[in-house]
């Protein structure tokens, strides 16, 4: 039996699936224990409680790994940073025979930004004395449900991404999650990075482009000017944007990408648009 953590996001949602038409069982670590009751096997453990988190690893084959995703981090990022010193110590009193872990593209980042985190994760879980994998997956397709509305009822989406023909590497969630299932249930030595993107690159034009199809009316990518940044995601509620204004430099300035080696998804934009414009 293996065991899942962030088995209610998107992500997870998809390993699920995947592991269902498998048939592999599995055991959802959740922190609601009102959720618990939608899987054949549970555990109730958040990932800070290291003893509860350590019970929902015993006895599991392998483990799936998902940090929770930390959009606006204290400088230094000390809650994500005692997160992944409680998964390790889990790990480590556990003891599965091995463990992914999903990271990112931009892990290796030289320059610190919001993904850093996952890079600062991956230090500490590859020197676990298990097999480790680490699923670096691309610009998620799906951060596009934010353009939907603003889309349909203007034709026009803001894009932080720039210059907006550029295309960069993205990929569906469903196809992470199919990964990751792969991953699992795999066998190998030491540390392995797997990166993954969707078929093709993808800029913000052809984000436009995809929505309009699926809209039905026309639809253009605006660039929001890199000065009105800070103000736009202080207005949000963001107290320390710098990260995430740092990571999408690295998206445009280039220094946050793959090489050649990333392997490829199935699944197109014009699916998972689709898929959120149906969604409403």
């Amino acid at each position: 039996m293996y065991a899942i953590t962030g088995i209610t996001g998107q992500v997870g949602a998809s390993l699920a699936e995947a592991l269902h038409a498998d048939g592999t069982p599995f055991r959802a670590v959740v922190r609601d224990a009102a959720k618990a009751s939608r899987f054949a096997h549970a555990a109730i453990a958040a990932l800070d409680d290291t003893p509860a988190l350590t019970r929902a690893f015993e006895g599991a084959e392998a483990v799936f790994i998902l940090l929770p995703p930390l959009f606006d981090p204290s400088p230094g990022f000390p809650e994500s940073n005692r997160t992944i010193a409680s998964i390790r110590d889990a790990l480590l009193a556990a003891r599965p025979d091995r463990v992914v872990v999903l990271s990112t593209i931009g892990a290796g980042a030289v320059h610190e930004n919001l993904l850093s985190q996952l890079g600062r994760m991956e230090q500490v879980l590859g020197a676990l004395p298990m097999p480790v994998a680490f699923l670096r997956a691309a610009w998620f397709m799906e951060n596009t449900q934010w353009d939907v509305a603003q889309a349909r009822d203007t034709g026009v989406i803001d894009s932080y991404l720039q210059p907006l023909d550029r295309r960069i590497a993205m990929v569906a969630t469903r196809d992470i999650g199919h990964q990751a299932a792969r991953l699992l249930g795999e066998r190998w030595e030491g540390v392995r990075v797997v990166e993954l993107e969707g078929p093709v690159r993808v800029s913000p034009d052809d984000i436009a482009a995809a929505l309009a199809r699926a809209l039905e009316r026309d639809v253009v990518a605006r660039g929001v000017p890199r000065e009105s940044w800070e103000g736009r995601f202080r207005a949000q509620g963001m107290a320390n944007p710098v990260p995430r204004m740092r990571m999408i430099d690295g998206f445009n300035e280039g220094w946050i990408d793959f090489g050649p080696e990333a392997i490829k998804g199935e699944t197109s934009l014009e699916q998972v648009i689709g898929t959120l414009v149906s969604r409403g």
